[in-house]
């Protein structure tokens, strides 16, 4: 069992806290028995993983599951542990997972979701698994966004991470004139926009495309809008929260997709 911080897998582990580690070494850390399940669950590789006594103890098939699946395996203390993770009460089990994206297919036929400039770890993780809930085909992410594969996004998204297609794109520009020559709808939200987000037809091709928490989408991509949409608010509330608004967008293409089918 390993119990030295000084050991070079566990210093692996650490260095991978930070993301400059994380881009060069192509690889990011799994914590927790959830994400691990979800990753299991999705034939997502792992390379290493590192348990405690406790956590092999309490999930004797999952660890079994580990042993057959990841590349290694190391028992190791629960002080250990706690150095290895980034969370402060880790819950046993810690891996390291390659970064492998899955790109979504540029074709839209469905569903699509392009977010600009997302700052927040746990938007972005909420994003995520909301767009799997409702069924999403892709989620586009501008390069100057927070990682993907941060220890956060993970987490917010309740393992969902696995099961989205998602790319990091350098220029959404070009991407959004490629949909719009296509015959893709692409909807933003605007709080000048005149049409509330239920009246617009989201049963053709269309590309919901959200921007920053702070700042709202850039005037560049608004402008390459089909509609732009507004959220109705009562008050003197004045935006809501970037998640909630994926939701909101997001759930209404749901219900007309689903109604359509039911015709």
């Amino acid at each position: 069992m390993l119990t030295s911080l000084q050991n070079p897998l566990v210093k692996l582990f650490r260095k991978l806290h930070q993301a400059k580690a994380r881009r060069s070494q192509s690889q990011f850390l799994l914590e927790g028995t959830h994400l691990i399940q979800e990753a299991l669950a999705t034939h997502y590789p792992i390379e290493i993983a590192c348990y405690t006594p406790d956590w092999q103890q309490a999930h004797p098939n999952l660890a079994l599951e580990l042993e057959e699946r990841a590349e290694r395996v190391e028992l190791v203390s629960d002080a250990l542990l706690e150095g290895m993770a980034t969370t402060q009460h880790p819950d046993g089990v810690v891996a390291i997972a390659p970064q492998f994206l899955r790109p979504p297919n540029l074709d839209v036929q469905g569903i699509g979701l392009a977010v600009e400039t997302l700052q927040d770890p746990g938007n972005l993780g909420t994003i995520i698994r909301t767009a799997v809930a409702a069924g999403v085909d892709g989620l586009w992410l501008s390069a100057d966004s927070v990682a993907p594969d941060h220890p956060k996004v993970l987490r917010a998204s309740a393992g969902q991470w696995f099961r989205l297609p998602l790319t990091v794109v350098g220029e959404l520009n070009d991407l959004l004139a490629n949909w719009d020559q296509a015959g893709v709808q692409l909807v933003t939200t605007s709080s000048h926009a005149t049409v509330d987000y239920w009246s617009v037809d989201f049963t053709k091709p269309t590309v919901i495309v959200l921007g920053n928490e702070g700042a709202g989408l850039s005037a560049d991509l608004q402008c390459q809008a089909t509609v732009q949409v507004r959220i109705p608010m009562a008050g003197a509330v004045e935006s809501l929260n970037v998640g909630i608004s994926a939701a909101l967008l997001l759930y209404e293409a749901r219900r007309q997709r689903w109604a359509k089918a039911q015709d």
